[in-house]
């Protein structure tokens, strides 16, 4: 089991292959498709990101609200599919680690290879698993867009596995 904490160095990812088991723990961003349309926006246009691509990574996921005493509700991942058309340019304005499910284009695959970056897989249909995992929850941008603003969260021991390391080897297990 590799552990990789949040922010990262680069060796962190240099160092996991594809169909390793990960466990996260640090800062982990959260942002769907239209976070990643705001940001493949801001890249495009020099603009400031709300948080630095350097070191840190983005879960694609769609959170649910926050029972009573608990951070957030269920925080399953959500279909990497659909941030595939912004993914390459951020990818290649430094964000390196990428988390969700399913699989991802060629384009994204390329743009990893290229800049050493690392896909990984949460599990579908373990909200519940991963809600245990985060230990705050806070909006740091885009508060208009609701559910899918973007999300700083605070997290220990998140489970994943790589299914697209920095060399481009792609884990079909």
């Amino acid at each position: 089991m590799k552990r990789i904490e949040l922010p990262f160095q680069e060796k962190d990812l240099l160092s996991v292959r594809a169909g390793d088991d990960v466990l996260l723990s640090g800062i982990l961003y959260v942002g769907r498709d239209q976070v990643h349309k705001r940001l493949f926006e801001a890249v495009r246009s020099s603009s400031p990101l709300p948080f630095p691509f350097s070191g840190n990574g983005i879960y694609y996921m769609g959170p649910s609200p926050a029972p009573d005493g608990f951070a957030i509700g269920a925080a399953g991942p959500t279909t990497s599919a659909r941030m595939d058309p912004f993914s390459p340019s951020l990818i290649r304005a430094g964000l390196r680690l990428m988390v969700g499910k399913g699989p991802r284009s060629e384009e994204v695959l390329a743009a990893i290879k290229e800049c050493k970056g690392l896909y990984l897989q949460a599990y579908g249909g373990c909200g519940a698993l991963y809600s245990s995992c985060i230990r705050k929850a806070d909006v740091i941008a885009y508060p208009e867009l609701g559910p899918e603003a973007l999300l700083r969260l605070e997290i220990e021991a998140f489970p994943a596995v790589c299914v697209i390391d920095s060399e481009g080897t792609l884990f079909r297990g």
